[in-house]
C-alpha cells in the first residue's frame, strides 16, 4: 500500500515484532519485501504500532490480515483473531471507516462480523459509520510482492456503493491498468478463496493419485502430466507430482471447508476433499516406503516394504532399514522462495525418518531456523555441502534452485553411497544415472535393476 503512494500504519499486538519492524526488518523471508519495507520506513510513508487507540483515530480504511490457523484436535478454523482484531477495531475507531478483512475465514463469517462491529460500536455508545467488508488475497508466498502489486483480479463483499467507492480508490492504479474488478456479496466473497484453493488442491491431488499408478504399472508422471495439460480445458500447472502440498493455506482450508459444509448439513456435497487429503498425506508415506525400498536393495539385493507408514509408530522393516543411516534431506519449507515450514510434507517425512533411527541432515535455505524450531532433535546443518558429506541416501523434498542445479559428480565424491530420491521429479535421472547413483523418484516405478544398468 506505500508502494501504491498511500500513507501507511501498521499494527500489530507484539512489541517485539513491531520494533524490529520499525528498524526495516521483516520477520520472514519474502524475496522483494525487504527493499520495500525499508525504502518506505525510511521515506516516512509506512509506520508501526501497538496502539489501537491509534489507529481508530487515523485511519479511513482498515486492511485486517491475521491469520485463520485450524483449530488444535479439530478441522474447523481458528477465528479468535480475527473476532480480536474487528472487535478492538470497533471500540477505538472514532470516524467514518470501512473495515476490510483479507484472511480466509469460512462461509457466513463476514455477516457475523458485520453484526458484531454493530452491535460493540451501539454498546460503546460510538458515533460514526463504520462498515465492514471482504476481500481475500491470492498472492502467493514467495511471490507476495508481486501478487499484490500486480493482482491477477481483485474480489470484494460489499454491501453499499460508499464500500464499493472506497476500494476503487484503494485500488485505483490495478484498475487503470486492467486487473478485473468483481464486485459481490459477503458469501460469494468467502468462497472465492476457498473455492481457488480447493481446487488447486485437487489438481495436485489427482496428478499424484495417477502416481500411485504409475508408481505400480510403470510410466513416465511427468510425459502424462504435459500431455493432459495441453489440454486448455485442463491446464500445466500444478500437475506436478511430488511429495504433496503443504504451506498455511490449502491443508488448513480445505479441511476447514469441510468442518463448514458440515456445518451447514452439506456433509456429502465436499466429501472429495476428504479423499483429495488422504491423497496427500500418502505421498509422505511413499518417500518413506520408497527410501526403505532403495537403501534395502541397495545392501542386500531385495527391495524391502516399510509396510504400513502411515502408523506414528515405524514399522520394524523401516527400523531395520533405517536405523543408523545418514540421510541427506534437502529442502523442509513447503515450496521453494520461502521460509514457511507449515504442515510442510517435507518436514514430515524427516521427523519420520528420524523417529525410525536415521541420522537426518536437514539443509534448506531459508527454512532451517524455522523447522528448527518446531522439530530441534533433528540435525541441522548450514551448507549442501555439510548435509551431503558421508550421506548414504540423498531425498530432495523442497525445489530449490540449489538443488536444480547439483552436480551429480561433485556430489558423488562427497555422499557414501550413491542413492538418490527426487521427491519433486525436478531433477533430469539421466545425468545422475550416468555419475553411478541409484535415482528413484516420486511417480515412477522403482527398478533398481534399469538404475543399477544405466548407471553403470
Amino acid at each position: 500500500m506505500a508502494e501504491l503512494g498511500f500513507e501507511v500504519l501498521g499494527l500489530d499486538i507484539d512489541p517485539a515484532k513491531i520494533e524490529a519492524l520499525t528498524r526495516g526488518e521483516l520477520p520472514f523471508h519474502e524475496p522483494g519485501l525487504p527493499e520495500l519495507l525499508l525504502k518506505h520506513v525510511q521515506s516516512g510513508r509506512l509506520r508501526f504500532t501497538t496502539s489501537y487507540e491509534e489507529v481508530g483515530a487515523w485511519a479511513d480504511v482498515h486492511f485486517i490480515g491475521v491469520g485463520t490457523p485450524q483449530k488444535p484436535g479439530e478441522t474447523a478454523a481458528d477465528l479468535r483473531f480475527v473476532d480480536a482484531a474487528v472487535t478492538s477495531l470497533a471500540e477505538h475507531i472514532t470516524q467514518d471507516a470501512l473495515i476490510v478483512g483479507k484472511s480466509t475465514v469460512p462461509v457466513g463469517t463476514a455477516a457475523r462480523l458485520r453484526d458484531l462491529l454493530a452491535e460493540t460500536r451501539a454498546t460503546a455508545g460510538l458515533d460514526g459509520t463504520v462498515e465492514l467488508a471482504w476481500n481475500p488475497e491470492f498472492l502467493r508466498e514467495g511471490y507476495a510482492v508481486k501478487d499484490t502489486l500486480t493482482p491477477d483480479r481483485l474480489v470484494v463483499g460489499v454491501e453499499s456503493a460508499h464500500a464499493e467507492g472506497l476500494l476503487r480508490q484503494v485500488y485505483a492504479k490495478s484498475l487503470t491498468e486492467g486487473t478485473p474488478w468483481i464486485a459481490t456479496d459477503f458469501a460469494t466473497a468467502e468462497l472465492v478463496k476457498v473455492a481457488a484453493n480447493a481446487f488447486l488442491a485437487t489438481k495436485i491431488s489427482f496428478i499424484n493419485a495417477f502416481s500411485e499408478i504409475t508408481e505400480t504399472v510403470g510410466g513416465d508422471i511427468g510425459t502424462l502430466a504435459d500431455a493432459i495439460g495441453h489440454d486448455p480445458r485442463i491446464g500445466r500447472r500444478f500437475l506436478n507430482a511430488g511429495a504433496g502440498f503443504g504451506g498455511g493455506c490449502l491443508p488448513k482450508d480445505i479441511r476447514a471447508l469441510q468442518a463448514r459444509v458440515s456445518e451447514l448439513g452439506l456433509d456429502r456435497t465436499m466429501r472429495f476433499l476428504a479423499e483429495m487429503d488422504d491423497i496427500n498425506l500418502r505421498r509422505r508415506d511413499r518417500v518413506v516406503d520408497l527410501a526403505v525400498q532403495v537403501l534395502s536393495h541397495h545392501r542386500d539385493g531385495i527391495a524391502r516394504s516399510a509396510g504400513d507408514t502411515a502408523s506414528p509408530v515405524p514399522s520394524p522393516a523401516t527400523v531395520e532399514v533405517l536405523n543408523g543411516t545418514k540421510v541427506a534431506l534437502l529442502g523442509v519449507t513447503f515450496k521453494p522462495h520461502s521460509d514457511d515450514v507449515r504442515d510442510s510434507p517435507a518436514l514430515d517425512v524427516a521427523n519420520r525418518l528420524f523417529t525410525a533411527g536415521a541420522d537426518v541432515a536437514v539443509y534448506d535455505p531459508q527454512g532451517n531456523a524455522n523447522a528448527a524450531r518446531r522439530f530441534p532433535r533433528l540435525g541441522y546443518v548450514d551448507s549442501l555441502e555439510k548435509a551431503l558429506v558421508g550421506a548414504d541416501l540423498i531425498i530432495l523434498l523442497t525445489e530449490w534452485d540449489e538443488f536444480r542445479q547439483m552436480d551429480p559428480e561433485y556430489v558423488g565424491r562427497l555422499v557414501d553411497q550413491k542413492l538418490l530420491i527426487d521427491g519433486r521429479n525436478v531433477l533430469a535421472p539421466r545425468p545422475w544415472q550416468d555419475a553411478g547413483f541409484t535415482h528413484a523418484a516420486l511417480g515412477h516405478r522403482f527398478s533398481p535393476a534399469q538404475s543399477a544398468t544405466e548407471g553403470s
